[in-house]
Protein backbone atom coordinates (compact mmCIF):
# COMPACT_ATOMS: atom_id res chain seq x y z
CA UNK A 1 0.00 0.00 0.00
CA UNK A 2 1.24 3.46 -0.94
CA UNK A 3 0.01 6.68 0.63
CA UNK A 4 2.07 9.83 1.02
CA UNK A 5 -0.17 10.80 3.96
CA UNK A 6 -0.71 8.61 7.00
CA UNK A 7 -1.44 9.71 10.59
CA UNK A 8 -0.20 11.89 12.13
CA UNK A 9 0.33 13.48 8.69
CA UNK A 10 -2.56 14.67 6.56
CA UNK A 11 -6.31 14.90 6.94
CA UNK A 12 -9.28 12.72 6.07
CA UNK A 13 -7.53 10.66 3.41
CA UNK A 14 -4.84 9.64 5.89
CA UNK A 15 -7.51 8.47 8.33
CA UNK A 16 -9.04 6.34 5.57
CA UNK A 17 -5.71 4.64 4.93
CA UNK A 18 -5.28 3.98 8.65
CA UNK A 19 -8.76 2.55 9.11
CA UNK A 20 -8.78 0.41 5.98
CA UNK A 21 -5.29 -1.03 6.40
CA UNK A 22 -6.03 -1.90 10.04
CA UNK A 23 -9.24 -3.69 9.06
CA UNK A 24 -7.49 -5.61 6.27
CA UNK A 25 -5.03 -6.99 8.82
CA UNK A 26 -7.98 -8.14 10.94
CA UNK A 27 -9.26 -10.02 7.91
CA UNK A 28 -5.96 -11.91 7.64
CA UNK A 29 -4.08 -9.88 5.03
CA UNK A 30 -0.48 -8.67 5.30
CA UNK A 31 -0.18 -4.96 4.63
CA UNK A 32 3.11 -3.14 4.06
CA UNK A 33 2.58 0.62 3.83
CA UNK A 34 5.05 3.12 2.33
CA UNK A 35 4.46 6.70 3.41
CA UNK A 36 6.21 10.01 4.10
CA UNK A 37 8.56 10.42 7.01
CA UNK A 38 8.48 13.41 9.35
CA UNK A 39 10.47 14.86 12.23
CA UNK A 40 10.41 12.68 15.32
CA UNK A 41 8.37 9.81 13.83
CA UNK A 42 9.95 6.32 13.64
CA UNK A 43 11.11 5.18 10.21
CA UNK A 44 9.45 1.83 10.82
CA UNK A 45 6.76 0.70 13.21
CA UNK A 46 3.90 -1.76 13.30
CA UNK A 47 0.54 -0.11 13.92
CA UNK A 48 -2.47 -2.38 14.45
CA UNK A 49 -0.56 -5.07 12.57
CA UNK A 50 0.23 -2.80 9.60
CA UNK A 51 3.94 -2.55 8.70
CA UNK A 52 4.51 1.20 8.26
CA UNK A 53 7.67 2.28 6.39
CA UNK A 54 8.27 6.04 6.55
CA UNK A 55 10.75 7.25 3.97
CA UNK A 56 12.93 10.35 4.09
CA UNK A 57 11.32 13.30 2.30
CA UNK A 58 11.07 17.07 2.41
CA UNK A 59 7.98 18.14 4.37
CA UNK A 60 7.54 21.17 6.60
CA UNK A 61 3.99 20.74 7.92
CA UNK A 62 1.88 17.92 9.33
CA UNK A 63 -1.31 19.32 7.80
CA UNK A 64 -0.20 20.57 4.36
CA UNK A 65 2.03 19.11 1.63
CA UNK A 66 3.21 21.18 -1.33
CA UNK A 67 3.83 19.91 -4.86
CA UNK A 68 7.66 20.04 -4.51
CA UNK A 69 7.39 18.10 -1.26
CA UNK A 70 5.29 15.49 -3.05
CA UNK A 71 8.03 15.32 -5.67
CA UNK A 72 10.56 14.43 -2.98
CA UNK A 73 8.26 11.61 -1.89
CA UNK A 74 8.04 10.20 -5.42
CA UNK A 75 11.83 10.13 -5.72
CA UNK A 76 12.19 8.30 -2.40
CA UNK A 77 9.16 6.00 -2.68
CA UNK A 78 10.21 4.25 -5.90
CA UNK A 79 13.48 2.74 -4.57
CA UNK A 80 11.89 2.07 -1.17
CA UNK A 81 9.04 0.13 -2.75
CA UNK A 82 11.40 -1.77 -5.03
CA UNK A 83 13.43 -2.90 -2.01
CA UNK A 84 10.29 -4.26 -0.40
CA UNK A 85 9.25 -5.96 -3.64
CA UNK A 86 12.57 -7.77 -3.85
CA UNK A 87 11.99 -9.07 -0.33
CA UNK A 88 8.28 -9.94 -0.52
CA UNK A 89 5.90 -11.37 -3.09
CA UNK A 90 2.94 -9.00 -3.34
CA UNK A 91 -0.37 -9.82 -5.01
CA UNK A 92 -1.54 -6.26 -5.45
CA UNK A 93 -0.52 -2.66 -4.95
CA UNK A 94 -3.32 -0.61 -3.40
CA UNK A 95 -2.42 3.03 -3.93
CA UNK A 96 -4.06 6.02 -2.29
CA UNK A 97 -4.10 9.34 -4.16
CA UNK A 98 -3.72 9.47 -7.96
CA UNK A 99 -0.95 12.00 -7.45
CA UNK A 100 1.68 11.63 -6.15
CA UNK A 101 1.31 7.93 -5.28
CA UNK A 102 -0.25 6.87 -8.57
CA UNK A 103 2.83 8.07 -10.43
CA UNK A 104 4.98 5.83 -8.23
CA UNK A 105 2.70 2.84 -8.83
CA UNK A 106 2.66 3.39 -12.58
CA UNK A 107 6.47 3.28 -12.66
CA UNK A 108 6.55 0.23 -10.39
CA UNK A 109 4.13 -1.57 -12.71
CA UNK A 110 6.38 -0.91 -15.70
CA UNK A 111 9.36 -2.33 -13.81
CA UNK A 112 7.75 -5.29 -12.04
CA UNK A 113 4.33 -5.86 -13.61
CA UNK A 114 2.56 -5.56 -10.24
CA UNK A 115 -1.05 -4.42 -10.85
CA UNK A 116 -2.38 -1.47 -8.94
CA UNK A 117 -5.70 0.03 -7.96
CA UNK A 118 -6.02 3.62 -6.76
CA UNK A 119 -8.37 5.14 -4.24
CA UNK A 120 -8.89 8.79 -5.18
CA UNK A 121 -9.47 11.17 -2.30
CA UNK A 122 -10.40 14.52 -3.87
CA UNK A 123 -7.60 17.02 -4.44
CA UNK A 124 -5.80 14.43 -6.56
CA UNK A 125 -8.58 14.87 -9.18
CA UNK A 126 -8.58 17.95 -11.47
CA UNK A 127 -11.54 20.25 -10.89
CA UNK A 128 -12.21 19.05 -7.38
CA UNK A 129 -10.30 21.79 -5.61
CA UNK A 130 -9.86 24.96 -7.71
CA UNK A 131 -7.71 26.60 -5.03
CA UNK A 132 -5.10 23.88 -4.71
CA UNK A 133 -2.82 22.06 -7.16
CA UNK A 134 -4.44 23.86 -10.13
CA UNK A 135 -1.09 24.49 -11.79
CA UNK A 136 0.12 21.00 -10.93
CA UNK A 137 -2.90 19.36 -12.53
CA UNK A 138 -2.41 21.47 -15.63
CA UNK A 139 1.28 20.63 -15.93
CA UNK A 140 0.79 16.91 -15.23
CA UNK A 141 -2.44 16.32 -17.15
CA UNK A 142 -0.86 13.81 -19.55
CA UNK A 143 0.86 11.61 -16.91
CA UNK A 144 -2.28 11.92 -14.73
CA UNK A 145 -4.34 10.35 -17.48
CA UNK A 146 -1.74 7.63 -18.07
CA UNK A 147 -1.71 6.81 -14.35
CA UNK A 148 -5.50 6.47 -14.17
CA UNK A 149 -5.76 4.46 -17.36
CA UNK A 150 -2.93 2.18 -16.28
CA UNK A 151 -4.74 1.29 -13.05
CA UNK A 152 -6.80 -1.88 -12.89
CA UNK A 153 -9.48 0.16 -11.17
CA UNK A 154 -9.99 3.62 -9.73
CA UNK A 155 -12.01 3.63 -6.52
CA UNK A 156 -13.95 6.76 -5.57
CA UNK A 157 -15.74 7.15 -2.26
CA UNK A 158 -18.55 9.19 -3.85
CA UNK A 159 -20.48 9.49 -7.09
CA UNK A 160 -19.52 13.16 -7.32
CA UNK A 161 -15.81 12.32 -7.41
CA UNK A 162 -16.39 9.47 -9.85
CA UNK A 163 -18.00 11.90 -12.30
CA UNK A 164 -14.95 14.18 -12.08
CA UNK A 165 -12.54 11.29 -12.76
CA UNK A 166 -14.54 10.17 -15.79
CA UNK A 167 -14.74 13.74 -17.07
CA UNK A 168 -10.94 13.96 -17.03
CA UNK A 169 -10.24 10.37 -18.11
CA UNK A 170 -13.14 8.92 -20.14
CA UNK A 171 -13.24 5.14 -20.34
CA UNK A 172 -11.33 4.59 -17.09
CA UNK A 173 -12.61 1.75 -14.90
CA UNK A 174 -14.14 3.46 -11.87
CA UNK A 175 -16.12 2.01 -8.97
CA UNK A 176 -17.60 3.60 -5.85
CA UNK A 177 -16.75 2.28 -2.39
CA UNK A 178 -17.53 4.64 0.50
CA UNK A 179 -15.12 5.52 3.25
CA UNK A 180 -15.58 3.86 6.63
CA UNK A 181 -15.02 4.54 10.30
CA UNK A 182 -14.83 2.81 13.66
CA UNK A 183 -18.32 3.41 15.07
CA UNK A 184 -16.93 3.15 18.61
CA UNK A 185 -14.47 6.00 18.10
CA UNK A 186 -16.42 8.24 20.47
CA UNK A 187 -18.59 7.54 23.51
CA UNK A 188 -22.24 8.50 23.35
CA UNK A 189 -23.38 9.05 26.92
CA UNK A 190 -25.79 11.96 26.64
CA UNK A 191 -23.23 14.50 27.86
CA UNK A 192 -23.98 16.97 25.07
CA UNK A 193 -23.49 20.63 25.91
CA UNK A 194 -24.21 23.95 24.23
CA UNK A 195 -21.22 23.65 21.94
CA UNK A 196 -20.75 24.12 18.21
CA UNK A 197 -17.75 22.36 16.66
CA UNK A 198 -15.92 22.81 13.35
CA UNK A 199 -12.97 20.60 12.39
CA UNK A 200 -11.16 21.20 9.12
CA UNK A 201 -7.89 21.94 7.42
CA UNK A 202 -7.84 25.69 6.99
CA UNK A 203 -8.28 26.24 3.26
CA UNK A 204 -10.53 28.86 1.68
CA UNK A 205 -12.70 26.22 -0.02
CA UNK A 206 -13.64 24.75 3.36
CA UNK A 207 -16.09 27.63 3.78
CA UNK A 208 -15.43 28.54 7.40
CA UNK A 209 -15.52 32.23 6.43
CA UNK A 210 -19.22 31.84 5.55
CA UNK A 211 -19.91 30.26 8.92
CA UNK A 212 -18.22 33.22 10.64
CA UNK A 213 -20.36 35.64 8.66
CA UNK A 214 -23.44 33.64 9.66
CA UNK A 215 -22.54 34.23 13.32
CA UNK A 216 -22.37 38.01 12.95
CA UNK A 217 -24.91 39.58 15.30
CA UNK A 218 -26.29 36.18 16.32
CA UNK A 219 -27.01 36.02 20.04
CA UNK A 220 -26.21 32.47 21.16
CA UNK A 221 -25.16 30.81 24.38
CA UNK A 222 -23.22 28.07 22.60
CA UNK A 223 -19.43 27.90 22.74
CA UNK A 224 -17.88 27.79 19.27
CA UNK A 225 -14.69 25.76 18.78
CA UNK A 226 -12.82 25.71 15.47
CA UNK A 227 -10.14 23.02 15.16
CA UNK A 228 -7.48 22.87 12.47
CA UNK A 229 -4.51 24.55 10.84
CA UNK A 230 -3.57 25.64 7.36
CA UNK A 231 -2.75 28.62 5.14
CA UNK A 232 -6.17 30.31 5.56
CA UNK A 233 -6.15 30.25 9.37
CA UNK A 234 -4.75 33.75 9.86
CA UNK A 235 -7.38 35.29 7.56
CA UNK A 236 -10.14 33.53 9.50
CA UNK A 237 -8.77 34.74 12.82
CA UNK A 238 -8.66 38.30 11.50
CA UNK A 239 -12.25 38.01 10.24
CA UNK A 240 -13.49 36.70 13.59
CA UNK A 241 -11.76 39.58 15.37
CA UNK A 242 -13.20 42.16 12.97
CA UNK A 243 -16.72 40.75 13.40
CA UNK A 244 -16.23 40.64 17.20
CA UNK A 245 -17.16 36.98 17.37
CA UNK A 246 -16.72 34.84 20.48
CA UNK A 247 -15.08 31.84 18.86
CA UNK A 248 -12.08 29.78 19.92
CA UNK A 249 -9.49 28.71 17.37
CA UNK A 250 -7.95 25.55 18.81
CA UNK A 251 -5.28 25.06 16.15
CA UNK A 252 -4.05 21.65 15.06
CA UNK A 253 -5.09 18.84 17.41
CA UNK A 254 -3.82 15.29 17.04
CA UNK A 255 -6.70 13.03 15.98
CA UNK A 256 -6.17 10.85 19.04
CA UNK A 257 -5.77 13.74 21.49
CA UNK A 258 -7.96 13.80 24.63
CA UNK A 259 -8.93 17.41 23.89
CA UNK A 260 -10.31 16.62 20.43
CA UNK A 261 -12.10 13.54 21.76
CA UNK A 262 -13.73 15.65 24.47
CA UNK A 263 -14.87 18.25 21.94
CA UNK A 264 -16.51 15.60 19.74
CA UNK A 265 -18.20 13.87 22.64
CA UNK A 266 -19.62 17.00 24.29
CA UNK A 267 -20.54 19.20 21.30
CA UNK A 268 -24.15 19.09 20.16
CA UNK A 269 -23.83 20.75 16.73
CA UNK A 270 -21.24 20.12 14.00
CA UNK A 271 -20.81 22.51 11.07
CA UNK A 272 -18.97 21.61 7.86
CA UNK A 273 -19.83 23.99 5.03
CA UNK A 274 -17.13 23.19 2.49
CA UNK A 275 -17.77 24.08 -1.14
CA UNK A 276 -15.85 21.11 -2.58
CA UNK A 277 -15.72 17.68 -0.93
CA UNK A 278 -15.46 14.04 -1.86
CA UNK A 279 -16.45 11.92 1.16
CA UNK A 280 -15.15 13.74 4.25
CA UNK A 281 -14.11 11.53 7.13
CA UNK A 282 -14.75 14.38 9.55
CA UNK A 283 -18.48 14.04 8.82
CA UNK A 284 -18.32 10.34 9.67
CA UNK A 285 -16.60 11.31 12.92
CA UNK A 286 -19.37 13.81 13.70
CA UNK A 287 -21.95 11.10 12.98
CA UNK A 288 -20.08 8.70 15.27
CA UNK A 289 -20.28 11.31 18.02
CA UNK A 290 -24.04 11.67 17.56
CA UNK A 291 -24.03 15.37 16.71
CA UNK A 292 -26.63 17.26 14.72
CA UNK A 293 -24.90 18.29 11.47
CA UNK A 294 -25.09 21.27 9.15
CA UNK A 295 -23.31 20.67 5.84
CA UNK A 296 -23.46 21.51 2.14
CA UNK A 297 -25.96 20.00 -0.27
CA UNK A 298 -24.01 20.56 -3.51
CA UNK A 299 -20.96 18.44 -2.59
CA UNK A 300 -20.09 14.86 -1.66
CA UNK A 301 -21.13 15.76 1.90
CA UNK A 302 -24.75 15.08 1.02
CA UNK A 303 -23.85 11.49 0.03
CA UNK A 304 -22.40 10.96 3.49
CA UNK A 305 -25.23 12.31 5.64
CA UNK A 306 -28.22 11.50 3.42
CA UNK A 307 -31.39 12.88 5.01
CA UNK A 308 -29.98 12.94 8.56
CA UNK A 309 -28.57 16.48 8.48
CA UNK A 310 -29.54 20.04 7.63
CA UNK A 311 -28.24 20.76 4.13
CA UNK A 312 -27.38 24.26 2.90
CA UNK A 313 -25.96 25.76 -0.27
CA UNK A 314 -22.22 26.41 -0.17
CA UNK A 315 -21.05 30.03 0.21
CA UNK A 316 -24.39 30.99 1.79
CA UNK A 317 -24.10 32.64 5.24
CA UNK A 318 -27.86 33.31 5.37
CA UNK A 319 -28.69 29.61 4.91
CA UNK A 320 -26.09 28.62 7.52
CA UNK A 321 -27.55 31.15 9.95
CA UNK A 322 -31.08 29.79 9.43
CA UNK A 323 -29.89 26.22 10.01
CA UNK A 324 -28.03 27.26 13.17
CA UNK A 325 -31.14 28.97 14.49
CA UNK A 326 -33.23 25.85 13.86
CA UNK A 327 -30.87 23.68 15.89
CA UNK A 328 -30.09 26.19 18.62
CA UNK A 329 -33.78 26.81 19.26
CA UNK A 330 -34.80 23.15 19.08
CA UNK A 331 -32.68 20.85 21.30
CA UNK A 332 -35.03 17.96 20.58
CA UNK A 333 -34.30 18.25 16.84
CA UNK A 334 -30.58 18.14 17.70
CA UNK A 335 -31.09 14.89 19.59
CA UNK A 336 -33.22 13.35 16.83
CA UNK A 337 -30.69 14.18 14.11
CA UNK A 338 -27.82 12.91 16.26
CA UNK A 339 -29.58 9.58 16.68
CA UNK A 340 -30.37 9.41 12.96
CA UNK A 341 -26.75 10.00 11.95
CA UNK A 342 -25.60 7.17 14.24
CA UNK A 343 -28.12 4.78 12.68
CA UNK A 344 -27.10 5.70 9.14
CA UNK A 345 -23.46 5.19 10.10
CA UNK A 346 -24.05 1.69 11.46
CA UNK A 347 -26.02 0.65 8.39
CA UNK A 348 -23.60 1.93 5.76
CA UNK A 349 -20.10 2.94 6.86
CA UNK A 350 -18.50 0.42 9.21
CA UNK A 351 -14.92 -0.49 8.33
CA UNK A 352 -15.84 -4.17 8.34
CA UNK A 353 -18.33 -3.71 5.49
CA UNK A 354 -16.08 -1.35 3.53
CA UNK A 355 -12.96 -3.57 3.82
CA UNK A 356 -14.87 -6.61 2.56
CA UNK A 357 -15.82 -4.70 -0.59
CA UNK A 358 -12.15 -3.89 -1.14
CA UNK A 359 -11.19 -7.55 -0.62
CA UNK A 360 -13.73 -8.56 -3.27
CA UNK A 361 -12.09 -6.07 -5.63
CA UNK A 362 -8.60 -7.39 -4.77
CA UNK A 363 -9.75 -10.93 -5.61
CA UNK A 364 -10.90 -9.84 -9.06
CA UNK A 365 -7.54 -8.17 -9.72
CA UNK A 366 -5.53 -11.22 -8.60
CA UNK A 367 -7.71 -13.58 -10.63
CA UNK A 368 -6.99 -11.48 -13.68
Amino acid sequence: MLSYEFPPLGGGGAKVVYGLSSELVKLGHIVDLVTMGFHGIPKYEQINGVNVYRIQCIRASESVCSTPEMGSYVLSAIPAALRLMRRERYHINHTHFIFPDGLVSSILKKITGLPYIITAHGSDVPGYNPNRFKLGHKLFSVPWKKVTQGAWQIVCPSESLKSLVLRCSPGTEVTVIPNGIDINKFQIDGNKQKRILLVSRMFERKGIQYFLRALEGLDIEHDVNIVGDGPYLRALQQMASKLKLKVRFCGWLENTSPELKELFETSSIFVFTSESENFPIVLLEAMTAGMAIITTKDTGCAEVVGDTALLVDSRDPVAIREALNRLINNPELCRELGQATRLRLKENFTWSAVAKRYVDLYSKVVEG
